[in-house]
């Protein structure tokens, strides 16, 4: 985005015409707001101070939507992100005054109009975050259950096979109901509390 000076006159300083607004309307905003990729960016030069990368937003907008981490992401998914960001989003949004963006250096920034879309990004964070930690918590827990019944299924058929003293001693299909019973339990339980 271009910077201009006001030329002062006599009257005090005027403003160019072509001068982005100081605030914008309400559609203009969710207009900007309407897709998760430019919401992202937004979300991310908030939380980073200063000017960033465009590569590196690219690629924490990238690892957002395929909820994984920016270590694990596919070059597919990278680039992808990126060309969106770099072609589409990133100057629309230095266009409205929202950021600045220098293409040629690939360098993002916050822009004067940045703040006025901060409560729509908290509103955002927080009804994303506290969806996925419950989840994410929840399902967490389910697994380690599972995880620990395995481990105690393959001890408990482990020792029975290496001829341990009791386990030795009972019947195979015993061993298997066992089992069997309880993984039926867990899977109940889980289905039951959710």
């Amino acid at each position: 985005m271009s910077v201009t000076t006001p030329t002062l006159t006599e009257d005090g300083p005027e403003l160019p015409t072509d001068e982005t607004p100081t605030e914008l309307s309400q559609d203009k905003i969710f207009h900007v707001l309407q897709t998760q990729r430019r919401r992202d960016a937004l979300r991310y030069l908030k939380d980073n101070e200063g000017p960033v990368e465009m590569r590196t937003l690219a690629e924490q907008v990238a690892a957002w939507e395929n909820d994984t981490t920016v270590a694990a992401l596919a070059s597919d998914e990278r680039q992808r992100v990126y060309i969106a960001l770099y072609q589409s989003h990133l100057p629309k949004l230095d266009k409205e005054g929202v950021i600045e963006y220098d293409q040629s250096r690939g360098v993002v920034e916050r822009g004067p109009l940045a703040e006025q879309f901060d409560p729509y990004l908290e509103a955002d964070a927080d009804a994303g975050s506290d969806v996925v930690s419950d989840g994410d918590a929840d399902a967490s827990r389910w697994i380690q259950y599972y995880r620990r019944t395995t481990a105690a299924s393959a001890s408990l058929l482990a020792a029975a096979w290496l001829g341990a003293p009791f386990v030795a001693s009972l019947p195979g299909q015993v061993l298997g109901a066992l089992v069997v019973a309880v993984y039926a339990v867990i899977a109940t339980a889980q289905v039951a509390l959710q």
